[in-house]
């Protein structure tokens, strides 16, 4: 579906897949307590966790050819935080789970729409049997924000329990 060297590009930003090197960005965005105040089981507490999930990430990529991009500013090259999709299961039925999560200094900024937008439209483009959902947390307006403005709507009949509590569904391409 891709090859590692694939990059989305948008008017500020470029988005590639994960590398080694990631690991201490990975690190520094989600062991920081406001990017993961919404989903406190996020949150990394130790340097190798950030490890794990890079290869985590890799094997979902390896897998599918699809998965979690690194969006960085096409200006400074400095790495703004992570976009993307993971396969998952919903109420029995496979789906495309959006996510993002951005350093605290871009927010406000309208990264993570833009971002959140490139990937829909790519897998979209791609994988275009399954549905594209968000879960986002009740509290968390800014994501839901995030995910009405990169073409998803609510599912309300979807909602779910995750693991840090209730999550609203937001969707495109559903079929369910």
């Amino acid at each position: 579906m891709t090859n590692p060297s694939e990059q989305l590009l948008t008017t500020r930003l470029s988005l590639r897949r994960p590398v080694p090197d990631d690991v201490d960005a990975i690190f520094a965005v989600h062991s920081d307590p406001g990017t993961c105040l919404h989903n406190s089981s996020d949150a990394l507490t130790g340097r190798e966790e950030a490890v794990e999930l890079c290869q985590r990430w890799d094997a979902h990529w390896q897998r599918y050819g699809y998965g979690y991009w690194v969006v960085r500013d096409r200006e400074s090259g400095g790495t703004l935080g992570f976009c993307g999709t993971k396969r998952m299961e919903l109420d029995g039925a496979d789906v495309l789970n959006l996510f993002y999560r951005f350093e605290a200094a871009s927010w406000g900024r309208g990264v993570a729409t833009e971002a959140a937008a490139a990937v829909v439209g790519w897998v979209t483009e791609r994988v275009p049997d399954l549905p594209v959902i968000a879960r986002v947390r009740p509290a968390n307006t800014a994501s839901q924000r995030v995910a009405t403005r990169a073409g998803l709507t609510r599912a309300e009949h979807l909602d779910t329990t995750g693991e840090d509590g209730l999550d609203w569904i937001y969707a495109k391409n559903l079929r369910m």
